[in-house]
């Protein structure tokens, strides 16, 4: 789970089904990480959030003052976020850019892609690389790298299956019933540390033996 420790921050590798920020529960990262690392709960600050649905690489403070400092890099757009998705279909280009503007309906937890700029509506740009495509129930399935240049609840599930590319088992957003969880995983992290001033990247893999990753090269 923990990839990466020191003074300032946990490197973690966050579970499918767990919450990213602490609930009223433990069934979150912040008291796993506490139980897993000696931390008190408290003490451990979460930067940035992933769906519970979705996991892999995350990044949390342990004091407030380091929580800050990561924080701003989050805020300013200076931690890079790549993750991995299996969509359906296949993209007409091999990689290219997806812009977008999406609005959130918080009441349903759902943000759709508009065609107006209006009160509550947000720019979604991502970067997109084709890894490979297989073929699987007779329709192309493709593995793909996304690189987020901005970061709006859902954005690389709303802006793929708006292309008719859903990602399979986002039964939230168009791919019917895949026997999987969301093909969703946060692959690595890349940020210049306020800390020590070095670059710093870290990664993990989803289950390379797990539908729909087993179908891929994960290495």
């Amino acid at each position: 789970m923990i990839i990466f420790k020191n003074q300032n921050y946990i490197i973690c590798k966050k579970f499918i089904g767990v919450s990213s920020q602490k609930t009223d529960g433990n069934n979150d990262m912040p008291s796993l990480l506490s139980e897993v690392a000696g931390i008190p709960a408290n003490s451990i600050y979460t930067i940035h959030r992933l769906d519970n649905l979705v996991g892999g690489t995350m990044v949390y403070a342990v004091d407030k003052n380091s929580a800050s400092k990561l924080s701003a890099l989050v805020s300013d757009n200076k931690m890079q976020k790549t993750y991995l998705a299996v969509i359906h279909g296949k993209p007409e280009e091999k990689s290219g850019l997806m812009e977008d503007l999406l609005f959130k309906d918080s009441s349903k937890n759902k943000s759709y892609v508009v065609k107006r700029m209006r009160k509550g509506v947000k720019r979604a740009l991502l970067e997109y690389e084709l890894i490979d495509t297989v073929e699987y129930n007779n329709e192309e399935i493709s593995l793909v790298k996304i690189l987020l240049h901005t970061g709006r609840t859902h954005q690389i599930r709303v802006q793929f299956s708006h292309r008719k590319m859903p990602l399979l088992g986002d039964r939230r957003y168009g791919s019917g019933k895949d026997d999987c969880s969301v093909a969703l995983w946060s692959h690595k992290i890349e940020f210049t540390s306020p800390f020590d001033g070095e670059d710093k990247t870290y990664s993990s893999l989803p289950n390379g033996e797990k539908f729909p990753w087993c179908l891929f090269n994960m290495e």
